[in-house]
Formats: structure tokens, C-alpha cells, sequence
């Protein structure tokens, strides 16, 4: 015996809706307790909501919810209602979500059984004035959060099309929007397509019903088919074909404009009676203003691309290297603000790579942020270096400010990194104005941030002065640029958000550029993102602006043979510096074959580095090279300063604080040695790889 046979012998019907086509297939017992004819049938969502009491079918969607969220079984009792409203039996419903591959949308699937002797509720049999207008106002405010959560015509159209009105649902809906002296149909649910062939385009000035509704911003219902071809002849030729016996077309007004047209047409004849147009015309009020704000949502987006696509250069080719670059706006206001890039040409052969954030998410800071791309690509091609590009960039900004505010207060400024990059050596020559330290991306994944000299932010002084600092890549690593919004979007800080794109390069090992660059937006700003917010409160949304690059041609090697090297300036003023010298020793140690090398080696270069800082008033310029096949590398580590006194052995007491440095590289190194030079000194260290195989 089959197993529906039993359920049917039990009284219980079973039932499964598909979420993609939003049909339901009822068995012949589950159509029967539904007020359907007692067959198996595959009708609409809608048809099915309509025999259910508005009041019961919102509280199972919230019962729904809950158990798709907790995967667990949902259970509710339902009060099925006939044409008129009135209540005829209650049912109990069961359902489960069915396994769907992931980004689908889940089917479910159930069973409903009659409750005998159930109270059917308070407004049951022919005193169901009270439950139409509790099913009416539940339907109502069903409605109304659906359209107004939806921000596109599509998603306007869509929940169009899956209303279900209380006691009567219509067959087929037809949404019109006013174009010039024209009704345009802009979606359609019920219709076969050689239905709305001739109701595509309609004349205002016509006698279709629905140009009389739109035209006199006045509803039109007409409650049979004889009376449609009475009062419209011209448009029943066309209609005549269609099996429908009642219509209603209702104007759709936002903000005292007609806007469009909306038609609910009904299988069966309906009286539309003051109650059912009250529905209707609420309903279409509803759809007009939603349609309304969805256009003044896609109108501004449409704004905000182009204003994107004309503010964003393409990216050039780059002599030498592999670039790709990203702009992502945060989402709020017109979705433009101050981030932007650059990547051009120089006039020496070499090219020029800039980042950088105007203060503020507004329209000036994407003027200001134009108005500075520009200037900074004048001062660029005339063949200033780096450092006098950011200052006249300055002092360009600061003049901006002056004329355009008059309050100081309501000055903008703009952090930015300028870049130079020579074809020829691989060297990258950076200037920095109060912006993000450029970071690389090792072959493991592994991101270590590159520190460079720095100075004030663009625009708080007309005449800074901005150091250099300069960088080499190998062709195994990959550069980043960005903004700080790539960081700290999602509630990150700059140390969990730099561990966030850790492992979006961790995920894209040996992946082209492009790959990478839509890679890490996904990360950072896909559904994948809100799983994993930062340690902060709130889900902080900013622009996001970056640039990768990397030696052309290059292959991501799991043990690449190329040399490495680190450079990094530690002044007395920023000994946290020492903290950043060691992480990148680390990274640029990613594939050494003995942990304990790399303690003793991070240990060493912390040693030297602090005995410059302590012992003398310069600048600790460390150096870090890298050589040799993978199992019997050489790491060589340099630090130089401006002081001539050579370190010497000392032999401090059992309680002496100081005095060991010496005695530690003795211990720790494999070779090390003091060599003078002319401006003062240079301490270097040696570890030699002790392959493990």
C-alpha cells in the first residue's frame, strides 16, 4: 500500500511547494481540506494563501522562518475560509524545508489534517465581519513591509505578483508605468505571452481600461465579461481570448502623480463589493509608492555608476607588472564618495600608482576627490618625484579649501600614497600622506604590511614635506594599495581585517590578478562578509578603493628560488617600528625549514635594533636579504646607523639590565660582525638554513 494511500484513508493530505516556480502540488485530500476540488492539482502560491485566514497565514510565516532558520519541523493550526470570508473547517499544517544546493531557494514540503471539533475562532460563520477585517488588516500590513523592503522594479514587481487577498485572489496581475503619452506593461503574472501582445504598449488617449484609470487617476471595475464589452468594445477584442471574468484597474499615485496602472483580473466573477475595493485601492497606493521609490533608488544608482565609471580611470598597462585595481561604494547617499585610484604613464618610462581618501561621503569629497586625481596626474607628468607631487598636492588642496569654506573647521583633507614604479630595477619608490602602509602578500598567503616613511594628510599644510621610501617585490609576492575601508568595513580593526585579507589571499593561491582582486570584494563586501563581522559593534560600511600589483608574468611557486629582501627605517620618535620590523622578518621567513631559526632570528634582529635605539640618537635602518635554494638559504640581516662607536663584548654582573647583546648574537648566529662606514656603522647577522628532509 502506498503511503498516500494510508494518509488519505487518516484524513491527512500531503502537499509540497516549489520556491522556484512558486507552485504548489496538492494531492487530491490536501486540495479537498483546502476548499479545492478533491484532484490532484498544481495551482499557484496565491491561490492556496487566498483559502487561508490572513491572520493564521502571517503568524505560520513567522513559525515558518523560525524553523527554516533551526531546521527543525514547523506546526501550526490554520483556519481555512471560503469566497465570502467565513470560516468552514481548521486544519493543522506540518512542514519541513526540503536540502537544496546552496544559493537556491528551498522547497517545502507537508502534510494538513482536519481538527474536529476545533474552535474555529471568534468570527466564524455568518458573524465574520470582525475576522474579514482582522484577515484584511493582516494581509495589509503583509503587503506594505514586503513593498516596502523591495528596492528595485524587479523586486516591486515580484511581490506584485505574489499577493493574495483575503477571501479572493486574482488570476492574473498586470503592472503599468507611464512613459510620455503611453501605458508601458512592465511586468505580468497569469499571462501567456501572446496574451499581452496587444495590451504591451496602450495610448493614453485610448479606450482601454486601463488608460481610463490612469488618465482619470480613478479606479475602474468591471465585475463580468458583458460588461467589459459594453463599456470597452475596442479593448475586448483583445481581451475576449483571455479567461477571465472580472476585473479591477486601479491608478497607481505617488506624491500626486500618476505614475502608472494596475490591473487584477479574476478567474471567477467578483461583486467588488466596498470592502474588496478598499483592499484594492490601499493596495495600489502601496504598489505606486514603492514603484515610485524604486526608480529614485535605481535613477541614483544609475547616477552613482556613471559618476564611478567617469571618476575611476581605467586601469593602464603597467611596463613590467601585472595591475588590477577595484572601487566599491559603500552603498549609502549616491554611492560615490572621496576613495579613488590612479595608474598612468610617466614621462621617464616609468609608472605612477596612486591611492588615496578625500574626508567625508558627500558630493563635495567626490569633487574634491576629482579635482585632486587631476592634479596630482599635472604635477605627475611634468617629472616631479613623489615626494614633490604630494606637496604641491598640499598646497593645491589647502588652496581649494581656502576658496570654498569659509569656516577653517570646514576644511577637507585627503590621505593619499603615491607610488613610482621602475620597469627596469623592480624598484618601488613610495611617498606616503597619512595613509595606509602599502601591504604584500607573500606565495603562502601570508600579507605582512611594508612601513614607509610618512607625513601629514593632503590639505592640513600648503608646504609639507613628505620623505621616500623605496620597496622591491618579488616576482612571487603581490602589493597591495587600499584605502582604509578594504580594512575596516564590517566592524574590523586594522589588525582583524588585515587578517581577514590574509586569508582571501590564502584562498587564491596561484590565481591571476583579477581572480584575486574580485576574490577579496567578495570577501570583504559578499554575503560571505556578514557571517564574519569584526570585533567592533555595528557594521561600519565605507568606500573601498585598491590596487594590486605584482612582476608581470610571475607564477605563484610553493618554493620559489628567488631572492627576498626587507627594508624598513626604524627613527628614535616611532621605536613601535621595532614590533613591525619583526612581523615582516617573519613573513619574509614564511618558508623556513626551522621554526627555531626563525625565533632566534626575530630574537637577534630585535636585539640589534634595540641597541641602536638605546646607544645612539639615529635612525635604525635595518636591511634583511634573503638568497640561495630552498633548504640551504643564507638570511643576512643588517642594521646601520649614523653613530661610529663599535659595539664591543662586555661581561655584565648576575644583575647588570644591560650588556648582553653581544653575548646574544654569539649564541644565536651562525656568523656575525660590525663592519664601520664612512656616516657610521652597519652590525650584521647570518642564519643558515638547516634543511629538516
Amino acid at each position: 500500500m502506498r503511503t498516500e494511500e494510508v494518509l488519505s484513508g487518516l484524513g491527512t493530505g500531503v502537499w509540497r511547494w516549489a520556491a522556484h516556480t512558486d507552485r504548489v502540488v496538492l494531492d487530491p485530500q490536501a486540495a479537498r481540506l483546502l476548499g479545492l476540488p478533491p484532484a490532484r492539482v498544481t495551482v499557484r502560491a496565491s491561490a492556496v494563501r487566498a483559502r487561508l485566514h490572513g491572520v493564521d497565514f502571517i503568524e505560520l510565516n513567522g513559525i515558518l522562518d523560525l524553523a527554516l532558520a533551526e531546521g527543525t519541523l514547523a506546526e501550526g493550526r490554520l483556519r481555512v475560509v471560503d469566497t465570502e470570508g467565513d470560516v468552514v473547517r481548521v486544519v493543522r499544517c506540518r512542514m519541513r524545508a526540503l536540502e537544496s544546493a546552496p544559493g537556491e531557494q528551498t522547497d517545502i514540503a507537508g502534510t494538513v489534517q482536519e481538527v474536529i471539533d476545533a474552535p474555529a475562532g471568534p468570527g466564524d460563520g455568518p458573524q465574520g465581519a470582525s475576522d474579514w477585517r482582522l484577515s484584511r488588516e493582516a494581509f495589509l500590513l503583509s503587503a506594505g513591509r514586503a513593498l516596502a523592503e523591495a528596492r528595485s522594479t524587479d523586486q516591486v514587481l515580484r511581490v506584485a505578483a505574489s499577493l493574495s487577498m483575503p477571501g479572493f485572489s486574482p488570476d492574473g496581475m498586470g503592472v503599468f508605468a507611464v512613459e510620455g503619452d503611453d501605458l508601458v506593461l512592465i511586468g505580468q503574472h497569469g499571462y501567456r505571452p501572446e496574451e499581452t501582445g496587444p495590451f504591451r504598449t496602450i495610448p493614453m488617449d485610448s479606450s482601454f481600461p486601463s488608460a481610463e484609470a490612469a488618465r482619470t487617476s480613478r479606479a475602474v471595475y468591471i465585475a463580468g465579461r458583458e460588461e467589459y464589452q459594453r463599456r470597452f468594445p475596442e479593448a475586448w477584442r483583445y481581451a475576449q481570448a483571455v479567461p477571465r471574468g472580472s476585473w479591477a484597474f486601479l491608478p497607481l499615485i505617488a506624491e500626486g502623480r500618476t505614475v502608472g496602472a494596475w490591473v487584477a483580473a479574476f478567474e471567477e466573477v467578483v461583486p467588488f463589493t466596498p470592502d474588496e475595493r478598499s483592499v484594492l485601492t490601499t493596495v495600489a497606493r502601496m504598489l505606486g509608492q514603492a514603484l515610485s521609490d524604486a526608480h529614485v533608488h535605481e535613477s541614483e544608482r544609475e547616477l552613482a555608476d556613471g559618476l564611478q565609471r567617469s571618476m575611476m580611470p581605467a586601469v593602464a598597462r603597467v611596463p613590467g607588472f601585472d595591475v588590477a585595481a577595484r572601487y566599491v561604494p559603500s552603498g549609502g547617499g549616491l554611492q560615490i564618495g572621496g576613495d579613488w585610484y590612479d595608474v598612468f604613464g610617466l614621462p621617464s618610462g616609468q609608472t605612477a600608482l596612486v591611492i588615496g581618501d578625500v574626508q567625508g561621503h558627500d558630493v563635495r569629497a567626490a569633487g574634491l576627490m576629482s579635482q585632486l586625481r587631476i592634479a596630482i596626474r599635472a604635477y605627475a607628468s611634468e617629472g616631479h618625484r613623489p615626494d614633490a607631487v604630494l606637496t604641491r598636492a598640499s598646497a593645491f588642496l589647502t588652496r581649494l579649501n581656502e576658496r570654498q569654506v569659509d569656516d577653517p573647521v570646514d576644511a577637507r583633507f585627503a590621505t593619499c600614497l603615491y607610488l613610482q614604479a621602475d620597469p627596469v630595477t623592480g624598484t618601488l619608490t613610495v611617498a606616503r600622506a597619512g595613509h595606509l602602509d602599502p601591504a604584500v602578500a607573500l606565495p603562502d598567503g601570508t600579507m605582512i604590511i611594508h612601513p614607509s616613511d610618512g607625513g601629514l594628510p593632503l590639505g592640513i599644510e600648503a608646504d609639507p614635506v613628505y620623505p621616500l621610501s623605496e620597496h622591491k617585490i618579488d616576482p612571487d609576492e603581490t602589493m597591495l594599495l587600499c584605502t582604509d575601508g578594504l580594512v575596516e568595513t564590517g566592524g574590523h580593526d586594522l589588525y582583524s581585517g588585515q587578517a581577514r585579507l590574509g586569508a582571501a589571499f590564502g584562498a587564491t593561491l596561484g590565481a591571476d590578478l583579477e581572480t584575486v582582486a574580485d576574490t577579496i570584494v567578495d570577501t570583504v563586501t559578499g554575503p560571505g562578509s556578514y557571517a564574519t563581522r569584526g570585533p567592533h559593534s555595528g557594521r561600519s560600511q565605507d568606500d573601498i578603493a585598491f590596487v594590486l600589483l605584482r612582476t608581470a608574468g610571475a607564477t605563484r611557486l610553493a618554493h620559489p628560488e628567488s631572492e627576498r629582501h626587507m627594508y624598513l627605517a626604524v627613527p628614535q620618535s616611532e621605536q613601535q617600528r621595532i614590533s613591525d620590523a619583526r612581523h615582516q622578518l617573519r613573513g619574509l621567513l614564511y618558508d623556513w625549514a626551522t621554526a627555531d631559526q626563525i625565533d632566534a632570528a626575530e630574537l637577534a634582529l630585535s636585539e640589534m635594533i634595540a641597541n641602536v635605539m638605546m646607544h645612539t640618537d639615529s635612525t635604525a635602518n635595518v636591511l634583511a636579504d634573503l638568497t640561495g635554494p630552498p633548504g640551504r638559504r643564507v638570511l643576512r640581516m643588517t642594521i646601520a646607523d649614523a653613530d661610529g662607536n663599535l659595539p664591543h663584548r662586555r661581561h655584565p654582573g648576575e644583575m647588570a639590565s644591560s650588556g648582553r647583546g653581544v653575548l646574544l648574537l654569539q649564541a644565536l648566529c651562525d656568523n656575525w660582525g660590525v663592519e664601520p662606514q664612512g656616516d657610521g656603522k652597519a652590525i650584521w647577522a647570518e642564519f643558515r638554513e638547516q634543511d629538516q628532509e
